[in-house]
Formats: structure tokens, C-alpha cells, sequence
């Protein structure tokens, strides 16, 4: 009787030994099979302003907990919408990249319902020095030029978003170093800032100034500048000069803005001159 007692205890012990191992192995060291979901994501690279298609897409199986926020379930809800950004094959597909639906390709579909893209001509200096990208943001300003009491600067637009860089539109893309330039830059502005865009343009010189893109703050000093930031004392020596009776002459202006010199030193005179004839030759020698 012990003996069977004493077995049974033993067989317990060793069953649930092995419930005890199988438990931990199945929590620590099995893998587990994770929820999956299925995702579309592009069946190949596609650059910014491409129509989506049925052939442009694929579901693919995706860890839940992996899958990004806002991915798109389903084609369906794709197919015949622009893509805002390049996209990258098998990159998921997000519905914040994607236009509305629309039956509309290229990159005009990309520009927000309201808007219009204003296009403006700049060198390396004005578009600082080629650091300007598609999806910028930038500042806009105007020069206008003239006299030093006329000429000013003024920033007449901020946070300006840049739709391309000449023919530039995707993101990311390498840049040939060897590669000219482009000159021109398409702004996405409102009518109204089309309109003192397009003014400024025919009036004197458009200059950008990139700004950070987290940046969505508004400068409160626009200008206009003038050139009294450059030289203190020309307001004062222009105020003295309006009360003798106007700046609008030349010769005023000259006497303004000219630079003083001091006058140039004659050279000392000679202490005495000698003639010298050498055969039929005649020449003065100064000794001073």
C-alpha cells in the first residue's frame, strides 16, 4: 500500500513537472502567432502627382500592431487618387499622402482646392543658393529700387509652401551636381497673394528666404526698410537738407550720399631745376 501510495505521489510529480515546463516554454521561448491585418501598398515607385490604378496596388499581410496609422484596407478606397508624395514600392499606403478622389493626373491635382501655383524667377542669390526644395516653406520679399529715400525692402508674404524647384517635383531625389540649375520656383499662394505676387514681380526684385518648416510663425514687422538702417546718419543729413530747400537735384544728391575724401597732396616743389644739354638734347633735372 505505501509502496503504490509512494508511486503515485512520484507519477504527480513528474506530470506536473512537465505542465509546469510546457507552461514556461509556451510564455518565454514558442513564438507567438501575431493578429494579422492586410494592408494595400504600392506595387512599385511612383512619383508625386501619379493617378493610382488597380496595377499600382497590392494587399499584403501586415502585423496589427506594426500596421502605420491611417493606412488605407482597402484598393478601392485608392484607386483613382493622386499621390501627394513620392512613393516608394511596397511603402503602405497612407490616406493623408493621397488627394481626394479625382480623375485628374500630374502634379496641378496636388495643389489645395482654393489655391493657385504662381511661378517666380530667381539666381542663386535671390533662391538661396539652391538650398530650396520641393515642399519648402519660404518667405517672399520685395526690393524696390530707386533713389537711397526710395529704395526699400519688404517681406510681402510668409510661409509660403513650395510646389517645385524648376521641373524638380519629387522629394528625395538625387541631384547631378553637374546639373544646371533651374532658375525658377512655383509658389502655391492664395488669389490674392497671387495677385501682390504678380505686382511685386513687375515692380522691382522677388528674393526668398527659406524658412524652418516646423516654423508656422508670422513675423509682425514686415518693413518696408529703407536705407536709413544702413547709414544712421542719412536721415539727418536728409532732414538738414530739406529744410535748405529740397533733395530732388542731383547735385544735392551727390553731396549726400557721396563718400569724403581727403584731397590729394600735391607733390612738394622742387628747390632748384638745372638745365643740362647733352649734344642736341635739352633736359631739366629737378633737385629737391
Amino acid at each position: 500500500m505505501n509502496r503504490q501510495r509512494a508511486l503515485l505521489i512520484f507519477g504527480s510529480s513528474i506530470l506536473g513537472a512537465a505542465l509546469l515546463t510546457w507552461f514556461l516554454y509556451a510564455n518565454t521561448v514558442a513564438p507567438r502567432a501575431e493578429k494579422q491585418v492586410r494592408i494595400v501598398v504600392a506595387a512599385h515607385d511612383m512619383p508625386l502627382g501619379a493617378l493610382l490604378h488597380a496595377g499600382d496596388l497590392k494587399l499584403v499581410n501586415y502585423s496589427e500592431k506594426d500596421a502605420p496609422k491611417g493606412v488605407v484596407l482597402k484598393s478601392a478606397d485608392a484607386v483613382n487618387r493622386v499621390a501627394l508624395f513620392p512613393i516608394q514600392a511596397n511603402e503602405p499606403l497612407l490616406a493623408s499622402k493621397l488627394s481626394s478622389t479625382t480623375a485628374v493626373e500630374g502634379l496641378s491635382s496636388t495643389i489645395d482646392t482654393g489655391f493657385r501655383a504662381v511661378a517666380v524667377q530667381i539666381t542663386d542669390v535671390s533662391g538661396v543658393a539652391g538650398l530650396i526644395q520641393t515642399n519648402s516653406r519660404v518667405d517672399v520679399l520685395f526690393t524696390r529700387p530707386g533713389t537711397m529715400t526710395e529704395a526699400s525692402t519688404s517681406t510681402i508674404l510668409q510661409n509660403v509652401k513650395v510646389l517645385s524647384v524648376g521641373r524638380l517635383t519629387a522629394t528625395g531625389a538625387a541631384v547631378d551636381p553637374r546639373a544646371q540649375r533651374s532658375p525658377v520656383v512655383t509658389l502655391v499662394l492664395a488669389p490674392a497673394d497671387a495677385q501682390k505676387l504678380e505686382l511685386a514681380k513687375n515692380e522691382g526684385r522677388i528674393s526668398l528666404s527659406l524658412r524652418n518648416p516646423l516654423d508656422s510663425s508670422q513675423a509682425e514687422e514686415t518693413g518696408p526698410m529703407t536705407t536709413e538702417v544702413l547709414d544712421p546718419t542719412l536721415a539727418d543729413r536728409i532732414a538738414r537738407a530739406r529744410k535748405k530747400g529740397g533733395v530732388g537735384d542731383d547735385q544735392t544728391w551727390k553731396a549726400l550720399t557721396a563718400v569724403k575724401k581727403d584731397p590729394p597732396k600735391e607733390p612738394p616743389k622742387p628747390r632748384a631745376v638745372v638745365d643740362v644739354y647733352r649734344g642736341d638734347k635739352h633736359v631739366q633735372e629737378s633737385f629737391r
